[in-house]
């Protein structure tokens, strides 16, 4: 182990307070201290910054971390900075004196970690000035970025293949929360870590609980859920158009939700300041494109709802992987209607990509209806669209596991609807959108309907006994399996090859009945409380205790200019209450305090134990 120079154990407890590693965090952090190259695929809230941040420390030399966050580097830099670990970042953000005197840091070995953006490789003199110092290490941060054909590809990753070459006895660190077993050799391969070792650890984030619901009216139903069961709570709604972020956001805060709106349309001053409100002050819900999110590194957000639907499984995954990083029970909350489906099968119509680009986009698609329509266990389709085969079929956390759907057989009237559109086809010469074939079976009548003849179907009225929700499901449910699709603008209805078993009664239609969910929440459902759900367990008397020291820790945090987990996480905050040491060594065994945060905090904090 050369160029070691301290003990990761060590490490662990001294520098960041925790007794334990867990899970893989030991062995892939021990591999890469002894020089060795890894692949690491870990969920958000898995812990992944410490298996580059540790040997990063241990080994000689400064740990150079490349991540596309720029706008995160500041808060990550400031909690390592407050663990006493040497931290800086080289961006844009810096002003020239600022550079200088990071630069000269790394250059006189004073830096145990160095973030840098993937692009900067590309600025001229920045490998030879990264050659005139020692580098401990490479962690190519969200390394999914490297994949073509993910959902997330950033072409300024590809250059990082280049370090092999540049560095070969230096260890490299790939590591994601979001890959299926594609994107996961597109990153061996078109990084060069064939010879890496790889570390696997389960997707499963067990504290979120998965739910989606038929779309409505999606402003009332999110407003329901907020209050129902998130009141005074971190979140993150997540919508497709800048203009419903605003919108949305305003009817939020109208309703009295503390509600700020993140896209990349706003000025840079407002994205900045709703950031640092999400990320420094409790209970603020933040309406944003997926412009916002990826590294947010904000324990306690307790939910994280879409009002849209989301591109790719992969994006969901990553997105709701935001939630509950601190494994407090949380939240995503999906919406979903055939609007939805119409406008991301037009974006993928009319955009820029070439064939195959487009054929990409349609699978991914396809895969994130099947999970919207799945009538079996929501986890357990994640889980096995990442690869992993092992997770039972009832998790017991899920929408479809807490209130199993009843399932009817809709075969009569898929074949009613498919037989309608196809003679709107054939009889008219052209198809309409969904609501004017449901307007044939309903046998409702219009001035557009006598002029198109339509009354004179053979389909016409044969389905009253099903109402215009109901109807609704049944289109939604065949364009999402695939025996209809959404065509252009209006979202036109085309029978597609796969339809004609189901006409010809050689295959059977089963889908779930639209009822309201019986599924009782696993939190309150009352007018909910601004308390941490790490703290739901305190007695009356902790609670109050805790409720002093998250006091003490927001007026700290402002001081420094940091968010509060920077200061201590609620867990920590938590654990104090309920142990209320008295003494260092007491503090000291606390989970999440190490010896520096003990001595840059610990008198404070046992004057707040002791209500002093």
């Amino acid at each position: 182990m050369t160029g070691v120079e301290r003990d990761p154990q060590e490490i662990l407890s001294e520098v960041f307070g925790y007794s334990e590693f867990r899970g893989e965090q030991e062995a892939i952090i021990r591999h890469v201290v002894a020089g060795g190259d890894a692949v690491v695929l870990m969920p958000t809230g898995g812990g992944k910054s410490l298996c580059y941040q540790i040997p990063a420390i241990a080994r000689e030399g400064t740990g150079i971390v490349l991540s596309p966050l720029v706008a995160l580097m500041h808060d990550q830099v400031m909690a390592l900075r407050l663990a006493g670990v040497r931290a800086a970042a080289l961006n844009s953000s810096l002003a020239p004196e600022e550079r200088r005197a990071v630069e000269a840091d790394y250059l006189n070995g004073e830096l145990d970690v160095l973030y840098l953006a993937p692009e900067q490789l590309a600025v001229p003199g920045t490998v030879e000035f990264l050659k005139r110092g020692r580098v401990a290490l490479f962690a190519i941060d969200e390394a999914h970025c490297v994949s073509q054909w993910g959902h997330d590809f950033r072409p300024d990753y590809l250059r990082l293949g280049g370090l092999a070459t540049e560095w070969p006895d230096v260890p490299r660190i790939a590591l994601t929360a979001t890959a299926t077993p594609e994107t996961h050799r597109e990153i061996t391969e078109r990084l060069f870590l064939g010879n890496a070792r790889h570390f696997v650890s389960s997707f499963d984030r067990a504290n979120i609980r998965y739910q989606i619901v038929p779309k409505q009216n999606v402003r009332a139903q999110l407003l329901a859920f907020i209050r129902g069961e998130h009141q005074g709570e971190a979140g993150i709604v997540y919508a497709l158009s800048r203009k419903r972020v605003e919108q949305t956001a305003a009817a939020l805060r109208d309703a009295g939700i503390d509600a700020v709106a993140y896209h990349a349309g706003l000025p840079a001053d407002v994205r900045l300041d709703a950031q640092t409100r999400f990320l420094r002050e409790d209970g603020v819900v933040v309406v944003a494109t997926i412009a916002f999110g990826m590294g947010i590194d904000k324990p306690d957000v307790r939910f994280v709802a879409h009002i849209d639907l989301p591109k790719s499984v992969e994006g969901y995954y990553q997105e709701t992987g935001r939630a509950g990083r601190d494994g407090a029970p949380s939240e995503a909350w999906l919406a979903y209607g055939l609007a939805d489906v119409v406008q991301q099968r037009q974006f993928i119509d009319s955009g820029d990509g070439d064939q195959a680009t487009r054929a990409n986009q349609t699978r991914h698609l396809d895969h994130m209806l099947a999970l919207c329509e799945s009538v079996t266990c929501r986890r357990r389709y994640l889980l096995n669209y990442f690869g992993q085969f092992d997770a039972p079929e009832n998790c017991g956390n899920c929408d479809v596991c807490l209130d199993p759907p009843r399932l009817w057989d809709a075969t009569i009237p898929a074949q009613m609807l498919l037989s309608t559109v196809i003679r709107t086809q054939n009889e008219r010469g052209r198809t309409y959108a969904a609501g004017q074939h449901i307007d044939v079976l309903r046998g409702v009548g219009s001035d557009r309907v006598s002029q198109m003849r339509l009354d004179e179907l053979s389909t016409w009225g044969i389905g009253t006994d099903w109402s215009v929700a109901q109807w609704r499901g049944v289109v939604r449910h065949l364009v999402a399996v695939g025996l209809l699709e959404a065509r252009g603008e209006w979202g036109v209805l085309w029978p597609s090859e796969a339809a004609k078993p189901v006409l010809r009664g050689e295959e059977q239609v089963l889908m779930r009945e639209e009822v309201i969910s019986r599924a009782t929440s696993s939190r309150s459902s009352g007018g909910g409380s601004k308390r941490s759900a790490a703290a739901a367990d305190l007695s009356a008397e902790q609670a109050e205790v805790f409720d002093r020291l998250r006091a003490w820790r927001a007026v700290e945090a402002k001081e420094q200019g940091v968010p509060g987990y920077v200061v201590f996480g609620d867990a920590t905050l938590a654990a104090l209450a309920v142990h209320q040491p008295t003494t260092d060594e007491g503090l000291l065994a606390i989970s999440g305090i190490g010896q520096v945060k003990l001595e840059r905090y610990g008198e404070a904090v046992l004057r707040v134990l002791a209500a002093e």
